[in-house]
This record gives C-alpha cells, sequence and structure tokens, in this order.
C-alpha cells in the first residue's frame, strides 16, 4: 500500500496491552487520513453514550497520505475524541516533526483507551511499545516533559506530545502540546489527563512508498514555489497577527466579550506594531515553506510564539491593550496547556460576569476588562482548579449554568466551544458556519467567512443562499484536513479538487477523480454530525449565542447592524437543504446511503470497520 502503512496501533493502559490491527484499503480511501481518518475510527470504538472523561472513551492519533511525502504544509496530525467541553465530536489538527515521527513508527492510527493506575507516558520505537511510569513528570510543562524524556530515553530525535498541568487537572479546554505548538480546541489534554497519560513518545525510522515519486516530487516541487509567491505574502511578511488591524478597519474584531466590534487600542495590539516594537522571527511548522508563525521576544528576554487567534482572544476580548501582558498569557497558556480562545472566551464572560455584580470571587480578584494586575494568577488558579479558577476551568458554558442569574446570556459559545476572534453580526455566512459546525464554534472545520470578505456576498445581510456556501466549504475544510494540507496553501491552486485527486492518486497509486474527492468531503463531514446525533445532537444545539441575536453592534463601520433569530433560523434551513438533511437537521437514510455511510448504530466494537460504497 502506497501512501498508508495499513495498520493501526491500540493500546489499553488500563491492562497495559497493545497491538497492531489492519486498517482496510476501503476506509482508508474513503476517509483518507487526518481528521476523516480519526472520525471514522472515533465512531467505530468510542460507545454510543460514552462520558469524555470515561476509560472507554478513545483517544485518536491519525497520520494522513500526504505526511511525509515533501509536499510543503503536510507535517500535521489530528487528535480525535469526544469533547469534554461540547460532549460532541473534538477533532483537533497540529503541525511538528511529532506527525512526522508518528508515520515513521509505522502507523496510521494510534488509538488510545483506558486508564492507566498512576502517572504513565507511552514510548513507540520501532515495533516496540513501552508504557513508562511517569510520575516524575508531573507538573511539568509540556516542553519540560519534552526535554527530561529525550534525555531519560537517551534519544535527542525522539518527539514528543505532552500535557501540561492543565490536562492533568481536567480543564476542560486543556491543550497537547507539542514542539511548542498545540492540539488545542475542545479539551482533547483533559481527555489525556484523564487517562494519566503524560506524554507519547515517539522513535521510528520506517519510510513511506509513494506509488510515482517523480510525479509527486514535480508536484511537491510547482507548490513549494507557488507558496513563496504573492498568494502567501501576507502570511510570510507579519503572520496572522497581520488580521487584528484588518478586523479592527473592518468592524469585525470582537471587542469586551463581544460588547463591541472594534478596539480602541488596536493599533497598540497590531501586527504592525508588535513587529515594529519587539524583536520578532519568523518561524513555521515542519516541511512549510511558509513559514506564518512569529515568534515575539518580550521585555523578559522570553520569545513567544504569538497568532491572532491568541493575540485577539488574551488581547481585546478581555479588553487588554499591553502587548507585554498578552506575551506572558500567551506564555502561561503554553506552560499550562490551555487553549487560548477558550481561555480568552471564559474570562471575558467572568469579567462580564464582575461588570454585572455576578461574581464576587471575580471582583475580588479584580478580575475586570482592560486590568491585567489579576490575570496571570487567575490562569494558574484555572490550570490548578483553585478557587475560581475550578470554575473557570470548566469552560464558559458549565460555568455560566452553575453561576445562574441568567449569566448564560453573556457565555459566547456554540455547543459549548468559545467563539474564535470574528464578530458575527457583521459575517453573516460566518456565522452560520459557526451555529451548524459540528464542532462547535470553530472557525478552521469551514471557510465560512471567505465569502464573507471576498465581497461574493454582502457581509451585513443575512440570506437564503448562505446555506450553500457553508455547505461547501465545509467539505472542502475536510478534505484538506483529512490528506492533510495547511489551509494557507488552498490558494496555490488552480483547480484544487482536480489537482489534489491528482496528487493523491499519484502517491496511493489510486485512480482517484476530483469527484470522488468532493463526496469525500461530504462523507467526512456527515460522519461528524452523525457521530454527534448518537451522542445526543438537538436542533437547539445549532444556533447562536442569545447576545448576539440580541444586541445591535454599537461602533465600527457596521454600526447599529444585527443578526435575528428569524434570519439565523432562515439560514440554518436553507444550510440543512443543501445538505439534504431534514427540516431538523436530520440525515435520511437515503443520503447516508448515497455518501456510502452504514445506518445501523455503530460504536465500541472494534472489528467494525466503515466501508463506504462508490469509491
Amino acid at each position: 500500500m502506497h501512501g498508508f502503512h495499513g495498520r493501526l496501533l491500540a493500546i489499553d493502559l488500563e491492562s497495559g496491552q497493545s497491538s497492531y490491527r489492519d486498517l482496510e484499503e476501503s476506509r482508508l480511501r474513503g476517509f483518507l487520513g487526518g481528521i476523516g481518518l480519526g472520525t471514522s475510527l472515533l465512531y467505530d470504538y468510542a460507545p454510543p453514550g460514552v462520558e469524555p472523561f470515561s476509560p472507554a472513551n478513545p483517544l485518536i492519533f491519525a497520520s494522513a497520505p500526504l505526511v511525509g511525502t515533501g509536499v510543503t504544509t503536510t507535517a500535521k496530525f489530528a487528535v480525535i475524541t469526544k469533547s469534554p467541553l461540547t460532549g460532541f465530536i473534538a477533532d483537533s489538527l497540529s503541525s511538528s516533526h511529532f506527525a512526522l515521527e508518528l508515520k515513521r513508527v509505522g502507523v496510521d492510527g494510534l488509538v488510545i483507551t483506558g486508564k492507566a493506575a498512576s502517572m504513565v507516558y507511552v514510548f513507540i520505537h520501532d515495533e516496540k511499545v513501552e508504557i513508562r511510569a511517569a510520575e516524575h513528570l508531573r507538573g511539568k510543562s509540556p516542553r519540560e516533559a519534552e526535554a527530561l524524556l529525550r534525555s531519560e530515553l537517551n534519544a535527542p530525535t525522539a518527539r514528543v506530545a505532552a500535557i501540561g498541568k492543565a490536562g492533568e487537572n481536567r480543564v476542560r479546554f486543556a491543550t497537547i502540546s507539542n514542539e511548542g505548538r498545540h492540539a488545542g480546541r475542545g479539551g482533547v489534554g483533559a481527555v489525556m489527563g484523564a487517562k494519566n497519560l503524560k506524554a507519547i513518545a515517539l522513535c521510528g525510522d520506517q519510510e513511506i512508498s509513494v506509488a510515482h515519486p517523480k510525479e509527486v516530487e514535480a508536484i511537491a516541487e510547482s507548490l513549494r514555489r507557488h507558496s513563496l509567491g504573492s498568494l502567501t505574502d501576507k502570511y510570510r511578511s507579519i503572520g496572522t497577527v497581520a488580521n487584528l488591524a484588518v478586523f479592527n478597519r473592518l468592524g469585525t474584531l470582537p471587542t469586551r466579550n463581544f460588547q463591541q466590534a472594534t478596539f480602541d487600542d488596536a493599533e497598540a495590539l497590531s501586527g504592525e506594531s508588535l513587529t515594529e516594537n519587539s524583536f520578532s522571527r519568523r518561524h513555521g511548522c515542519a516541511s512549510c515553506t511558509i513559514q506564518c508563525e512569529r515568534l515575539f521576544k518580550s521585555l523578559a528576554g522570553e520569545e513567544q510564539r504569538l497568532e491572532y487567534e491568541t493575540l485577539f482572544a488574551l488581547g481585546p476580548l478581555c479588553g487588554i491593550n499591553d502587548p507585554e501582558v498578552v506575551l506572558q498569557a500567551a506564555h502561561l497558556c503554553d506552560l499550562y496547556g490551555l487553549d487560548t480562545i477558550s481561555t480568552g472566551g471564559t474570562l471575558a464572560w467572568a469579567m462580564e460576569c464582575n461588570e454585572r455584580g455576578l461574581l464576587p470571587e471575580a471582583q475580588k480578584l479584580g478580575l475586570r476588562f482592560g486590568h491585567a494586575d489579576s490575570l496571570f494568577r487567575i490562569l494558574r488558579m484555572i490550570a490548578e482548579r483553585e478557587g475560581l479558577g475550578a470554575l473557570l476551568a470548566e469552560g464558559s458554558r458549565r460555568a455560566a449554568l452553575e453561576t445562574g442569574s441568567d449569566s448564560s446570556y453573556w457565555a459566547m459559545h456554540v455547543k459549548g466551544l468559545e467563539l474564535p476572534g470574528y464578530e458575527l453580526r457583521s459575517l453573516k455566512t460566518m456565522a452560520l458556519g459557526l451555529a451548524v459546525s459540528p464542532r462547535g464554534a470553530c472557525h478552521n472545520r469551514s471557510g465560512a467567512y471567505e465569502a464573507d470578505f471576498s465581497g461574493e456576498v454582502d457581509r451585513l445581510r443575512a440570506d437564503r443562499g448562505r446555506g450553500a456556501l457553508v455547505a461547501a466549504s465545509e467539505d472542502f475544510a475536510a478534505v484538506l484536513d483529512s490528506l492533510v494540507i495547511c489551509k494557507f496553501l488552498r490558494k496555490c491552486f488552480t483547480d484544487f479538487y482536480g489537482e489534489a485527486a491528482e496528487l493523491l492518486s499519484k502517491v496511493t497509486g489510486w485512480n482517484c477523480s476530483k469527484e470522488e474527492l468532493k463526496r469525500t468531503g461530504a462523507r467526512i463531514h456527515t460522519l461528524k454530525k452523525l457521530f454527534n446525533i448518537r451522542e445526543g445532537w438537538r436542533p437547539q444545539d445549532d444556533w447562536l449565542p442569545e447576545k448576539v441575536l440580541s444586541e445591535t453592534l454599537p461602533t465600527g463601520v457596521a454600526r447599529g447592524v444585527g443578526l435575528t433569530t428569524e434570519e439565523l433560523r432562515e439560514m440554518i434551513q436553507s444550510y440543512y437543504q443543501a445538505r439534504q438533511w431534514d427540516e431538523n437537521g436530520l440525515i435520511p437514510e437515503p443520503k447516508l446511503r448515497e455518501l456510502g455511510i452504514p445506518t445501523a448504530p455503530r460504536g465500541g466494537k472494534q472489528s467494525q470497520v466503515m466501508k463506504p460504497a462508490g469509491c
């Protein structure tokens, strides 16, 4: 088999047993790798209704066919599980050398179940799997754990994915970190912590074969050239932090828990100011020519990775205008293993509740918009589940339900996942995309915002045409996230589905068409939704925060613009129709059969294999 190894490694931490199992070519062709493969494995391995912190909830690491081929931006892996934050699918992507090493240990997937009696780490080298004691790593940051494991294993080239204190303490938005990057959203790190699994270390030497090496290298070289052209100049010149000034100008920068769409002090935090006023250098993922990442040096001399979403969430969303404070807060999130978007969103909720007199503990701590004094302390408290931090460690939805007094009105989330840095009232296509996303409020599982920013539609007005746009963008993202290819490379393709199908064919030897690849995207996205339905999804879960639907924007070029419940309901119905689902968002059996998805209830039976028809 080319492009794949055709097997997964299953590890039971409770028994200490592990086994290699075959992955049929039909599954790999039907779901590719990354998010798609991980989703199909989750659907089969997770018992229906499993609690996220249960030992039976599988933690899945999935590789992809393009990993290790030399195609730029493809050193990625996916982490998939049932989210402790949303109760639905959690599918996170991360980019690092860990992705390349996962491929080199000779598997396409890693499925971890059970719970160890005490803290452990897993060491996979060659064909050997060891489960070793890790109590000496408890409380260590991911970077510290990585360094200690390399020394302990006498393996300087080992690649490590680890959790910090937040994961150990089951903070529901804890991350899994690797080389300073993170599988972040949805709380995958908390699931790892619930299994008493501190880290995974990999050392492999297995090569991956491709069917047509010369043709693959020719395509890879073409993509490398295009990745260094004008289409990616924005990401290479300043990085994603450039978005802050642009979004502020367009009135799409959520500020002070979505009270405003512009930030008065945006200039101080802009990517341009950060680049001009502090030392920064370009950095990037493994196997990436774009190198969009920026490392900024703080006054303390530390280099800190900073991207737009972190800058937004720890800056304008919390009313913070000091770049040094944002850099230090981002550093602490990395140290503890906290998702910065959910951290910022939950803190902003607490700040607004404090303004309304609903959180006396926040008042005592001085947790207020624009005040940095208590910010660092509360981040530690969240990671250690201490005092008010124990409440905030539950995420904004659960914290609001426990607080009561209508505080849910200020909890800005979809399905429990805190909103990213896009003002929904001035981006109507994006609003729909976030409302219906199986993952929750996720800007990465669809490119719905692209239609708004491109001028393809009037971003300030809602209409029924948005449903088809969102569905198409979700299927497109599903293919990108399953091959895997970075979204920043997407514009380097003239005909993405056609060119990606050719690339996949040259790697695998399959005769894959653009029509098949489109169908695969729809299949992957539909299976995510089917998993959520099985786990208790209801039509009211496809919705937006009440605050977004009740208040118009007070500032910016979109001043006075709002989004009504009627407009959102109409767009959601247009989305269901575009998907050929029923009016309640349920998937008719004929549609499942058309996509080759079994219609009988599944889950928990490890011998079952998804076998899509018509590939």
